[in-house]
């Protein structure tokens, strides 16, 4: 994996971009994305926080193929808890295997539970480098 410090956003229409996601399904069917590149992504794109609730009303708290060339990363249950490593090593597992079926040369993700999530990327890195290869670029905006 390639570690980068910048914006992620600045990868949008080159790489497949990860926003970091929980489940929590509002009763109007919207997923919570309240806080970090979930927030930010579901400011630019109108409706992503309706096609991810239905995603996940559907089929579970998953990593999916969202539009606008973005995935599902989910870190957590609800915007409440600590960010999960457990569901961060399987949100890994499952960003590998749809890379690797889709044959993605790029995919940009942020340092997983490390910002609004409040986990140490000491904890959170050895995890990646199990799954992650030079295709996954880890960006941070601190160096």
């Amino acid at each position: 994996m390639i570690e980068y410090c910048g914006d992620m956003w600045s990868f949008l229409d080159q790489a497949i971009i990860a926003i970091t996601t929980g489940g929590s399904v509002s009763r109007s069917g919207r997923c919570a994305m309240p806080r970090g590149c979930a927030a930010q992504a579901r400011e630019r794109f109108a409706g992503l926080d309706e096609q991810l609730g239905a995603l996940i009303r559907q089929g579970g708290n998953h990593v999916y193929l969202l539009d606008h060339g973005l995935v599902s990363f989910p870190v957590e249950h609800t915007p409440y808890e600590v960010p999960s490593l457990a569901l961060i090593e399987q949100s890994c597992c499952e960003l590998l295997e749809l890379t690797n079926a889709n044959g993605w040369s790029c995919v940009v993700v942020p340092r997983p539970g490390c910002g609004g999530g409040g986990l140490s990327w000491k904890d959170v890195r050895p995890i990646l480098e199990r799954y992650f290869d030079d295709r996954f670029t880890i960006i941070s905006i601190e160096q």
